[in-house]
């Protein structure tokens, strides 16, 4: 399969004819993240990412996010490269520590350098999708508990509030968070994120306070801004079966359980999954009365951001509920296997399970190890994922499921978290010496796409 990804050389992704993706009501976008583009970190308050950047042996590569890809002074240039494109929206996130002081009150400046960048998008015509909390926790927040302190999930309400009401007019769409799985999980239970906290305890207290503040900030959202598709972005990681055997299929659905429909199911259902019991007292939530009626709010839209699958087998290890296998082949760069088919196999599933309303593929894209040649960056392996996953969106589409939408990630290569800059998942290359934005094949396949409709 990877030899056939390599020899992909197609310069236009293709659709099947006749699919719902190919009407112009379907909306293409691009997305990024603050932390992750936007430098400009002497105009903000300190995050906690910039506190894991400074901390030895967390980012691979020993950077951080003082620079990144420099939006900060470039959103102009940038506006005009995502118009280029001919996208219909763009996905960008907030950072909370730029907009609001530590006395939580609205700075002049940060509001004023989101607020001319969705002018200049409007004004291009492009759809502002606004995710207002993308992992950089202002560092103050952290200081007193963060996410494992319940008034956390308060304060973002008011964030949510104040934000919502200075950008009137401008956003088409809001999202509470994104990826509350990477927030709690990787950031407080494993501690691969920032800010690098570890116990089974902390990550599941941290997913309860996030997704009370999901619930919480959709109240002000929709009492502030009604006019705007108002929902939450999960991220998703099918768990398949190492084998056919019962203990393996058991630790599967275990595993999903714990990583997926964790974070989906309080949403819908307003309860946690079947696991929560097995965690016992030491490992389990603390909630109190009213909190999963809070959490479980109407949602204008539900985002999905996928990448890859992964396999489980019963656990090798004492007190664990499954054992993860290594990704299987082929890979990309960051070494997640290419699986399409368990994108629409992933969004038949959750289609089935809960009362969805429109979805967006609000990411999708792959790391790939891309050189600059003359001027051209011909990432065919990238071209050929995009192609086998929109064709897998279109799958789901034709078995119900209701996709709206489809977000490239990302825009540009950036700053990717715990492996600094090593990786590069944009459709546009960056050169981070110079800032030189060069579109890749795999970017003029996408607008090729898009102008076809």
């Amino acid at each position: 399969m990877i030899e056939e990804n390599v020899e992909f050389t197609m310069n236009q992704i293709r659709l099947p004819d006749g699919s719902k993706m190919l009407k112009k009501q379907f909306t293409y976008g691009v997305a990024t993240a603050s932390f992750q583009i936007e430098g400009g970190i002497d105009h903000r308050l300190p995050c906690i990412w910039d506190t894991f950047c400074a901390t030895d042996g967390k980012i691979a590569d020993k950077s951080d996010g003082a620079v990144a890809c420099d939006h900060y002074n470039r959103w102009q240039q940038d506006v005009e490269l995502i118009d280029s494109l001919g996208v219909d929206a763009y996905r960008l996130s907030i950072s909370w520590p730029r907009v609001l002081t530590k006395s939580g009150e609205l700075n002049p400046e940060g509001v004023a350098f989101y607020s001319n960048l969705l002018d200049g998008l409007n004004a291009k015509g492009i759809k502002p999708f606004v995710t207002l909390y993308h992992w950089d926790l202002p560092q103050h927040l952290e200081d007193q508990g963060g996410w494992l302190n319940r008034e956390t999930a308060y304060a973002f309400a008011d964030y949510a509030e104040k934000i919502a009401k200075a950008l009137k007019g401008k956003v088409h769409s809001f999202a509470t968070f994104n990826e509350p799985f990477c927030s709690a999980y990787l950031g407080y239970e494993v501690g691969v994120h920032a800010p690098g906290l570890t116990g089974k305890q902390n990550g599941r207290q941290a997913a309860h306070h996030i997704l009370l503040a999901h619930g919480l900030g959709m109240q002000k959202l929709q009492a502030v801004s009604p006019e705007t598709q108002n929902g939450i972005v999960l991220n998703f990681t099918p768990c398949y079966p190492a084998s056919d055997e019962t203990a393996d299929q058991i630790a599967a659905d275990l595993a999903d359980q714990y990583i997926n429909q964790w974070y989906i199911k309080p949403i819908f259902d307003g309860a946690y999954p079947d696991i929560i019991e097995q965690l016992g007292q030491d490992w389990a939530p603390h909630i109190e009365p009213g909190d999963m009626e809070i959490i479980k709010q109407p949602l204008d839209f539900m985002g999905v951001n996928y990448y890859t699958r992964l396999t489980y087998s019963a656990p090798a290890v004492e007190g664990d509920f499954f054992h993860e296998h290594e990704h299987l082949m082929p890979r990309t760069d960051i070494g997640w296997e290419i699986y399409p088919q368990a994108l629409t196999e992933l969004l038949v599933d959750l289609n089935q399970r809960y009362s969805l309303p429109p979805v967006f593929i609000t990411e999708n894209g792959a790391a790939m190890a891309d050189s600059l040649e003359n001027g051209e960056v011909n990432d065919s392996d990238r071209v050929a994922y995009y192609h086998s996953h929109l064709n897998a969106v279109n799958d789901a589409i034709e078995q119900g499921v209701n996709v709206v939408g489809y977000f490239a990630w990302s825009l540009m290569d950036n700053f990717e978290w715990a492996e600094g800059y090593l990786k590069r998942f944009g459709i546009v290359y960056v050169d981070y010496d110079t800032q030189q934005r060069t579109i890749k094949q795999s970017g003029k396949s996408y607008r090729d796409l898009i102008s076809n409709r």
